[in-house]
C-alpha cells in the first residue's frame, strides 16, 4: 500500500508539485495596446509562463513562447564569448571612435533604456532615430505641422459614440482594441456599448476588421488625402464635384452621410494605421486627418491617434523628444539637435553609406531593411542588444544579450495613447536589462569622451 493510500490522501498531480506564482495585473508589451490586465500563472521550476488569463491570440504567444535560452552567451566579440567588461569596452570604444555613430530601435525596451541610448548618443555627437521612421514617422511630422487633438483611450471607451478607423487592420494587429476600448466595452456615456456606437473602417482591402463595421468605405489605393481633403470641404460647407467618385472610389453620397455623422455625434474619434501614413502622400495624409479632427471641433468633439505597433515605441517618441525637442531621425554632430527625416533616419544613412558605426538596440534592421542598407551593415562595427538571437545580432560586431521587458524586466512603457504605464515582470532572467548595459556603456562613453577632450 502506497503512503498516500495509507493516509487516505489523495496523490499529487505533477501539475500539483509545481511551484506557481501568480502575476495579477501584469502588461503585455507585444503592441501599442499595452493591457495591464494581465494575470499570469508562472511556473517558477522551469521558469515559464502557463496560463496568461486575458491575453489575445497574440499576448499569448508572447508570453508563452518567452523561453531563456542559458546557453546563449551575455556577450560576444565577433561571435566568440567575452566577459560583459570587456564587451561594454569594446562598444563604448567603437562608438567614441567613429566619425559618424548612430542608434536605432528602442521601441521594444522601457523608457528608463532609452534615455540612457539618448545620452550616449548625446556624448558621442552621433544620430539617433527610432523604429518610428519607419512606421508612423509622417504622423509625428504631422503633429508638428498641423498640431493634434489627442485623448486617453478610457475617454473613448466612456465617450466615443463614432469611432473611424482609417487604413489599419486591427482585427489581426491589435486584437483587443475593439473589445477592450473602442467599439465593445460599455462606458459611462455609451452603456450598451456597441449598440450605441458607430463605426467606421476605411481600407483599400476588405480585412477581417470589416466584419465589425457599421460602415465599410472602400477608396481606391494611394486616394487617402483626396478624400480626406474632400471631407474637409465638405465639413467646411463646400461643394464637391462629382468628379471625386472617379477619381476616389468613393462616392459623393458615401462622403457627404458620413460628414454628417461626424458632425453630429457627441464624440468622435479617428484611428489611423500604416495604411496612411506608409502610402502615397504619408505626412500630408496625417495632416489631413489631424486637420480634419481639428475642423469637427467646430461642431462636436472630435479627436484623433495613431494606431502603434510595438510595445513601446509611443515611449520611444516621448523619451526622445523630451531629452531632444524632436520624436525620431535626431542628429547631435553639430554638438546640439537637428532633425530632418530623410536626411537623419537610419534606412537612408545606411543605404547612403554615410555610417561608420551602428547601435542597435531592441530592433532587427538586419533582417527587413533595404538591401543596400543590410550590406554597409555588414561593412561597419554593429553593437547588437537583442533578447534573442537575430541577423542583425549575428553581423554585430558586439552582441549582448538581455532581458525581456515586462516579462523579466520592470520599468516604464507608454500605451498608443501616451498614458504611462509600469510594468510587473513573471520571473527573472539571468541576463542584463538593456538599461543596465547601455548605463555601463554610457558611464565608459562618458570617460572616454572626457579623455579624448582633455587631450585635445
Amino acid at each position: 500500500m502506497s503512503e498516500a493510500a495509507a493516509t487516505n490522501t489523495p496523490a499529487k498531480t505533477k501539475e500539483e508539485n509545481k511551484n506557481i506564482k501568480l502575476v495579477n495585473d501584469a502588461t503585455c508589451t507585444f503592441c501599442g495596446c499595452v493591457c495591464d490586465d494581465m494575470d499570469l500563472t508562472v511556473d517558477t521550476d522551469e521558469n515559464k509562463i502557463t496560463k496568461a488569463k486575458n491575453a489575445c491570440i497574440l499576448g499569448k504567444a508572447w508570453f508563452f513562447e518567452h523561453t531563456i535560452d542559458h546557453e546563449r552567451p551575455v556577450a560576444m566579440i565577433d561571435g566568440k564569448e567575452v566577459s560583459v567588461e570587456d564587451a561594454i569596452e569594446e562598444a563604448a570604444q567603437t562608438l567614441v571612435n567613429a566619425k559618424f555613430p548612430i542608434t536605432y530601435g528602442l521601441s521594444d525596451t522601457t523608457c528608463e533604456a532609452q534615455k540612457q541610448a539618448v545620452a550616449i548618443t548625446d556624448l558621442i555627437r552621433g544620430n539617433i532615430d527610432t523604429t518610428t521612421s519607419v512606421c508612423h514617422g509622417p504622423s509625428g511630422m504631422a503633429f508638428q505641422g498641423v498640431g493634434e487633438m489627442t485623448m486617453t483611450l478610457g475617454e473613448v471607451k466612456n465617450r466615443a459614440d463614432l469611432v473611424i478607423y482609417w487604413g489599419g487592420n486591427p482585427a489581426e494587429s491589435h486584437p483587443r482594441h475593439f473589445g477592450r476600448y473602442s467599439v465593445m466595452p460599455k462606458g459611462m456615456f455609451v452603456p450598451n456599448g456597441k449598440k450605441d456606437r458607430y463605426i467606421v473602417l476605411v481600407d483599400v482591402r476588405k480585412t477581417k476588421s470589416a466584419g465589425v463595421a457599421n460602415e465599410f468605405i472602400q477608396p481606391k489605393p494611394g486616394k487617402d488625402f483626396e478624400i480626406l481633403w474632400a471631407l474637409r470641404a465638405l465639413v467646411k460647407g463646400k461643394k464637391i464635384n462629382n468628379s471625386i467618385e472617379k477619381e476616389t472610389g468613393v462616392s459623393i453620397e458615401t462622403l457627404e452621410n458620413l460628414v454628417d455623422r461626424m458632425k453630429n455625434c457627441q464624440f468622435g474619434v479617428l484611428f489611423f494605421g500604416m495604411g496612411l501614413t506608409m502610402t502615397r502622400g504619408r505626412h500630408f495624409n496625417s495632416g489631413a486627418l489631424l486637420s480634419l479632427a481639428t475642423d469637427l471641433n467646430e461642431y462636436t468633439h472630435f479627436v484623433a491617434k495613431p494606431v502603434r505597433g510595438h510595445g513601446n515605441v509611443t515611449g520611444a517618441d516621448n523619451v526622445v523628444s523630451w531629452q531632444t525637442g524632436y520624436p525620431f531621425g535626431v542628429n547631435f554632430s553639430y554638438g546640439f539637435p537637428r532633425f530632418n527625416p530623410g536626411e537623419f533616419t537610419t534606412t537612408d544613412l545606411l543605404s547612403r553609406g554615410e555610417v561608420d558605426a551602428a547601435m542597435i538596440i531592441a530592433s532587427d534592421p538586419g533582417s527587413n531593411f533595404p538591401k543596400a542598407a543590410i550590406e554597409h551593415m555588414h561593412k561597419i562595427p554593429v553593437i547588437s542588444l537583442d533578447t534573442k538571437p537575430t541577423a542583425t545580432s549575428k553581423l554585430a560586431h558586439v552582441a549582448f544579450a538581455t532581458s525581456t521587458y515586462g516579462i523579466n524586466t520592470s520599468g516604464t512603457v507608454y500605451r498608443m495613447d501616451d498614458v504611462p504605464i509600469t510594468l510587473r515582470p513573471a520571473f527573472e532572467s539571468p541576463f542584463p536589462s538593456d538599461e543596465e548595459i547601455l548605463t555601463a556603456i554610457k558611464n565608459r562613453v562618458h570617460e572616454l569622451v572626457k579623455a579624448k577632450r582633455y587631450r585635445n
